[in-house]
């Protein structure tokens, strides 16, 4: 009986602690990603903020995401706002701060910044109909509009581009170690690096994905490790030759306390390098960093 006992206390205790790392995964996981949407830095999850018990609006996500792109992208900041409905709508706004590289050749490409709107809503909830395997299922948009970078400089104009996505997300429980956030999607857009690259010159399908671990960590803290892929055009519009490689990025997410709604991330960009015979754009392991605070 005592046996029995201690193997009961010890089941419990895993339980207890899968159960709390599974909340601190979901619930705080779903912090602004690089557009303003809820996701993990570059690529969006399923879900969608969280609305209160008899409130259809939630309060504010407020985020900031800063890369250094190197000598010839420069740097950029992402200022977000972004909120949501009914546990099920999710919509927002981010602006996009660029300064300039040191690159006399290059460098000119890039315009100062433009806007990114955004909306997401939730098509089928997690484990809906009392499953236990079933994912949430997401429809969501992105436009940006201003974009100067690339073909935008050198025709001199502003442009607009966008993305159409449809993503599934789900959290993995049942491996008792510790929970696992598994997500993919496919997208439509002819974006080239969500702006950043400018546009593709047509609109295209493309795939992308991510998996996270959440952790304990120091001081009643909780450490997510993540890692996605975000498929990208292959050309570039107005620039002939260049082939665009898919973006990476491994990221660790820090939570300091489960009572705190504030996330900080730091993540490394595998973006591209050598794009063309003569054109290194140098954004290979480029650092970058991300807070996000729920009111």
């Amino acid at each position: 009986m005592k046996i029995f006992g201690k193997t009961m206390v010890v089941r419990l205790g895993m339980a207890t602690m899968l159960s709390a790392a599974m909340s601190a995964l979901v619930v705080h996981a779903q912090q602004l990603g690089w557009e303003g949407s809820t996701g993990v830095f570059i690529t969006p999850l399923a879900y969608t903020i969280a609305t209160p018990e008899k409130e259809k609006i939630a309060k504010p996500v407020v985020g900031y995401h800063f890369l250094h792109g190197g000598d010839v992208l420069g740097t950029f900041s992402q200022i977000s706002v972004s909120s949501g409905a009914l546990n099920r709508v999710e919509f927002g706004y981010t602006r996009t701060i660029h300064s300039a590289g040191s690159n006399a050749t290059l460098s000119p490409l890039w315009g100062d910044g433009f806007n990114t709107f955004h909306g997401k809503v939730a098509l089928v909830k997690e484990n809906a109909a009392k499953t236990k395997w079933v994912p949430q299922v997401s429809g969501g948009f992105v436009v940006r509009s201003q974009v100067r970078n690339v073909g935008g400089q050198l025709t001199k104009k502003d442009t607009v581009n966008g993305d159409v996505y449809l993503v599934a997300s789900k959290t993995i429980t049942q491996l008792k170690v510790v929970p696992v956030l598994v997500t993919g999607g496919v997208r439509g857009s002819n974006a080239q690096l969500f702006g950043l690259g400018g546009n593709a010159p047509e609109w295209g399908a493309l795939g992308f994905g991510s998996v996270a671990f959440v952790l304990k960590g120091p001081a009643k803290s909780t450490v997510i490790l993540a890692a996605e892929a975000s498929q990208q055009p292959n050309r570039i519009k107005d620039l002939p030759g260049a082939v665009m490689p898919t973006a990476l990025v491994y990221a660790v997410r820090v939570l300091p306390s489960a009572k705190l709604p504030l996330n900080v991330d730091f993540g490394m960009l595998q973006g591209p390098g050598r794009i063309a015979p003569g054109v290194d754009l140098g954004a290979r392991s480029r650092p970058a960093f991300a807070v996000s605070y729920k009111f």
